[in-house]
């Protein structure tokens, strides 16, 4: 995304949205809805700075209003931003940084905020970096896939994934198909590609394990 390339050029301190089984993902595209209060005033704020709020899930411990937060997560900046007629706002995350959650701020605020780090994830700003995944990685993408979608009758656009970079595709299906939030978490926390490819091909396969359909699609 333009204007961040280091580490240094993004806020240290972020405003963070909890969301239990909510993935961005660096480059992806998050749409939210946000209708309550001290999150309406979150928006309202970021707009009014860098734009930069941190999508992040929970873990056990703590209590309803302010669970424990999980490790990590990841920035993203509001792209697309829209009011209705009943005052929620309807906003679109660009993933651009996973962060490691540090020390929570005190602060007079309704919201959540913490001092985080991005050194751990810097690759995600080098928008030039070779990212690959593994030999035959189309191949056994494309047969995890189908089953997983026969197996909750599904369908996708085909020529569409054919089509689609395998970083893109696999990142956009991250995101998008409904996983468990702690499956959600191993994805987002894989180090690279090659990483949240295995992790996502095997919860597929692992999915579809009751479905004997074995024939694939070729994603090229």
């Amino acid at each position: 995304m333009p204007g961040y390339r280091h580490a240094a050029d993004l806020l240290q301190v972020i405003p963070v949205f909890p969301l239990d089984g909510a993935l961005l993902l660096p480059g992806g595209d998050l749409p939210l809805q946000i209708f309550e209060p001290r999150y309406l005033n979150m928006i309202d704020d970021a707009m009014a700075g860098d734009r930069i709020i941190g999508m992040i899930q929970t873990r056990a411990g703590g209590d309803r209003e302010r669970p424990r937060l999980a490790g990590v997560g990841c920035a993203g900046r509001i792209t697309a931003y829209a009011e209705t007629s009943d005052g929620r706002y309807l906003i679109t995350l660009t993933g651009v940084c996973r962060f490691e959650a540090g020390e929570e701020m005190s602060v007079p605020m309704p919201y959540r905020q913490l001092r985080v780090s991005y050194e751990r994830f810097v690759h995600d700003l080098a928008e030039d970096e070779a990212r690959e995944a593994p030999p035959g990685a189309r191949e056994r993408f494309a047969r995890a896939l189908k089953r997983y979608l026969n197996h909750r009758d599904l369908d996708i656009d085909w020529d569409t994934a054919s089509n689609a970079p395998l970083e893109a595709l696999v990142n956009s299906l991250a995101m998008g198909l409904p996983f468990e939030p702690a499956e959600k978490q191993a994805l987002l926390e894989a180090p690279d590609l090659a990483g949240r490819f295995e992790a996502l091909a095997t919860l597929l396969e692992i999915d579809a394990l009751e479905d004997g359909d074995d024939e694939g699609h070729s994603v090229q």
